[in-house]
């Protein structure tokens, strides 16, 4: 069995090592103040043992930036992610974030479809003048999001994950409607489909459920990264997140890591369960 892992969240790692990431800028933050901070955890990511690194350009687009000191500097504050994700890989895949242009949590906030084809064609292009080997379309909330941002970034010729959440109460989609998804994301140019930023048993839930009962269409592979911290509780140590993670893979799952409330050590501690 093939199995590739992917690494753990920049967002909440930077605020775990102290640094505070207000909105709308969130983890973009780092990238223009504290590159040495960003450089850190991508290297411990790769000690880790992680073969794709995904850049932090989940909020270096123009919409976000808005307001900030770094407005105008998207294009910029692309280059410099996915140069300093690259330094720091060691060889690994560079993966380029494709996040939603409004709140991951908040689905009534997604744009308008023209918005949504535009600017997500604008940052897909830039991630793939920077470099990136993927680009990785995730945390997407709404179907019309996800398909929208899939096809423009499939449009750069780029291979393309497209990934949903199922938001912090896991109803943002039903497991049928997933199922569902993940074929209209094929559809649309993707080769794997994931869900992320979703409490991880409730990702085992439809992974064990109707999207494996449904069948993954062939050429498309399935995958998953969850939170393990979630309504003020204690984050999950790394041997509770790997046994999740277990139950992923024997539904099928052939891309996993981790998202937020994780961190280095859970990447290691998926590492030493699926070893290269």
């Amino acid at each position: 069995m093939s199995l590739t892992l992917l690494d753990g969240p920049l967002g909440t790692e930077l605020e775990r090592r102290g640094l505070a990431l207000p909105a709308p800028a969130w983890s973009a933050r780092a990238v223009f103040e504290r590159p040495d901070l960003l450089s850190a955890i991508h290297g411990d990511y790769a000690a880790a043992g992680a073969d794709v690194h995904t850049a932090a350009t989940f909020r270096t687009t123009a919409r976000a930036l808005r307001g900030t000191p770094w407005e105008g500097r998207w294009e910029e504050g692309v280059r410099r992610a996915v140069a300093l994700c690259r330094e720091a890989a060691q060889g690994g895949r560079v993966a380029g974030s494709i996040a939603p242009l409004e709140d991951c949590f908040s689905p009534e906030l997604t744009p308008d479809d023209a918005s949504l084809r535009r600017e997500h064609a604008q940052l897909a292009t830039a991630l793939a003048q920077a470099g990136c080997d993927l680009l990785l379309v995730e945390t997407m909330p709404t179907r019309r999001e996800l398909l929208a941002a899939t096809g423009a970034a499939a449009a750069t010729g780029l291979p393309i994950w497209a990934a949903a959440t199922l938001g912090p109460s896991g109803d943002f989609f039903t497991p049928e409607e997933l199922a569902t998804l993940a074929r209209e994301a094929q559809s649309a140019g993707a080769s794997a489909f994931l869900v992320n930023c979703t409490p991880a048993d409730r990702i085992t839930a439809v992974l064990a459920g109707p999207v494996a009962t449904a069948g993954v269409p062939p050429g498309l592979a399935l995958g998953a990264y969850g939170n393990a911290l979630f309504a003020g509780e204690a984050a999950w140590p790394p041997g509770r997140y790997v046994a999740e993670a277990r139950r992923w893979v024997a539904a099928g799952a052939r891309i996993v890591g981790s998202c937020c409330g994780t961190g280095p050590d859970h990447t290691a501690a998926l590492r030493a369960v699926f070893p290269r």
